[in-house]
């Protein structure tokens, strides 16, 4: 890719979009939370005090474990998540993270959020990535994050 923006077709994994279509939200959610935590650290480290995305993740970490669903709560916790992300401001792995961890927790909404989560993780590798580097990057993450979908499912390939 030439430039820093990005193209949901570049990034998307027909393997990953056939299983999305037959897995469970719940599943999903626990695949989204560990997609966006491996590049959280891109986002912690440069804003340390803003626990937005963090918070995001957590909440929908609490949705899995009490099944409990306020829409109010999970709708709050992504737009804070994404509004850390426009502060942010600039193309950066730490934008990338914020995004990825608003898609994560809207997951308990809707279950498709979690390519989302999963998109932005590969944007923020991208973008932390040295340019000659960038496709081995992403193609490494990509192949772990449906390898791992495939391990939370216990699916043998």
């Amino acid at each position: 890719m030439a430039n820093s923006k990005f193209s949901l077709t570049y990034f998307k994994d027909p393997r990953i979009v056939e299983l999305v279509k037959r897995t469970d939200k719940k599943w999903l959610a626990a695949w989204a939370i560990d997609c966006a935590e491996r590049v959280l650290p891109y986002f912690e480290k440069k804003y340390p005090e803003d626990k937005r995305p963090r918070k995001a993740i957590a909440v929908l970490q609490d949705w899995i474990k009490t099944g409990v669903f306020k829409m109010s709560v999970i709708r709050k916790a992504s737009l804070d998540s994404h509004a850390a992300a426009r502060e942010v401001g600039e193309d950066s792995p730490a934008r990338s993270a914020a995004r990825s961890a608003g898609q994560t927790v809207a997951t308990a909404h809707v279950k498709t959020h979690s390519m989302g989560s999963a998109i932005y993780a590969l944007q923020a590798v991208y973008r932390a990535s040295n340019p000659k580097d960038a496709e081995a990057a992403i193609e490494k993450e990509r192949e772990w994050q449906y390898k791992h979908l495939l391990e939370l499912l216990n699916i043998k390939k």
